[in-house]
């Protein structure tokens, strides 16, 4: 292990009837809020009243919303919430919604306090030194953006898709109650519960050593999350099933499986590339790319990829060298992946090699990508063409 430090701030409220909660925890910070929310799928599935009451519930409440963040968030949606958020005084922010809806908030609180163009912070060309406080109420299990500082932004007009991470954007509190993902469709939720699985894979192929209590978390999250997946695609609105889903993304990446690692991210810096050229959603890239980055690290370094098999998807391995059960265990996840219904190759996604270079062009961001294996430009295009 290397040495780490390890703190999470974010207080979660968890289970039926924490919406109310907001009413209690807002106050401590401030009562003029910027309410941020999605396309309006919170309108139609009462998520909206909920909240609009308990806001209502504070003493000289002062409420502006912005509705609209797209489910990759634009960076012009971003510098939008930073001139309401300074117009009108505001000194609190409310995401409703997903990892998208939290994200944006994350970007505009640290943009507010910033003199430049908040992109810059974006693409780790200065640093945030203040932020907005806000808080989240999920709507959508997957990113796990709820329980850390991690924030993706897209500038569309550069296509160009960037993360940035702050001790400055954790949520001051997460409200996380499974009914509310109850109206998240099939195939929503499916990209979330891949994301949440290539999450823990980013973490557990890592490139430090003796970290078996890591890897031992993420085996487990992997195998309660895909005990839950198929039975949750069948009954979307089975609460238990969304409360396993839910935590298990929280946990995913709140930062305990990448304690003392050095972790991986290539395979995400390589489908942001991808979708900030193509816009497509982001568990959906993952579920295409994931397998073809795992075949390739295979024939580099199969024995974690092995590991992997025997641990979480059961494989035998008597007979057999690292290379076979490897071999086998990617097989394993590509069936389990399509039989949730996610997509197999870009070509579903209408994506063909016409817009390769400038693919590659935005996911090397380095000379090289991940730890686990290094990735080389010529690596990443092998990568992006198996995945055609």
């Amino acid at each position: 292990m290397n040495p780490f430090k390890f703190s999470n701030p974010t207080k979660i409220l968890f289970g039926r009837g924490q919406v109310e909660e907001i009413k209690n925890e807002i106050p401590s910070y401030g009562r003029r809020v910027l309410l941020l929310y999605g396309g309006g799928s919170i309108k139609k599935n009462g998520m909206y009243d909920q909240v609009i009451k308990a806001l209502s519930e504070i003493t000289d409440v002062h409420v502006v919303e912005l509705s609209g963040v797209e489910p990759n968030p634009r960076l012009t949606t971003v510098n939008k919430g930073i001139d309401l958020v300074k117009d009108n005084n505001l000194d609190f922010i409310l995401a409703v919604g997903g990892g998208s809806v939290i994200d944006c908030a994350k970007a505009i609180a640290v943009g507010v306090y910033y003199e430049g163009d908040v992109w810059d912070i974006v693409t780790n060309k200065a640093a945030a030194e203040k932020a907005v406080p806000f808080g989240a109420i999920l709507t959508i299990s997957a990113t796990g953006s709820e329980v850390n500082g991690g924030s993706v932004i897209t500038n569309w007009e550069e296509k160009d898709k960037r993360f940035f991470v702050s001790d400055l954007t954790f949520p001051k509190f997460s409200v996380l109650d499974p009914e509310n993902t109850f109206s998240v469709p099939k195939n929503q939720t499916v990209y979330g519960m891949v994301d949440i699985m290539s999450h823990v894979f980013e973490q557990y192929f890592h490139a430090s050593s003796n970290a078996p209590l890591q890897e031992r978390f993420g085996e487990s999250i992997l195998q309660t999350t895909m005990e839950a997946a198929p039975k949750l695609i069948n009954d979307l609105g089975n609460y238990d099933y969304r409360e396993v889903i839910m935590l298990n993304a929280s946990l995913a990446l709140n930062g305990i499986l990448s304690m003392g690692v050095q972790t991986d991210w290539a395979t995400h810096m390589i489908e942001h590339a991808v979708s900030a050229v193509h816009d497509i959603p982001h568990g959906g890239g993952l579920a295409i790319l994931f397998p073809n980055w795992m075949e390739f690290v295979a024939s580099k370094r199969p024995e974690k990829v092995a590991q992997l098999g025997i641990r979480v998807f059961g494989i035998d391995a008597k007979d057999k060298n690292d290379s076979d059960v490897a071999a086998e265990t990617i097989q394993k996840l590509r069936e389990f992946w399509t039989s949730l219904g996610a997509p197999e190759k870009l070509s579903d996604y209408g994506i063909d090699d016409t817009e390769i270079g400038t693919m590659l062009e935005r996911a090397m961001v380095a000379e090289t990508l991940g730890s686990y294996v290094p990735l080389n430009k010529n690596d990443v295009e092998t990568i992006l063409r198996k995945s055609l």
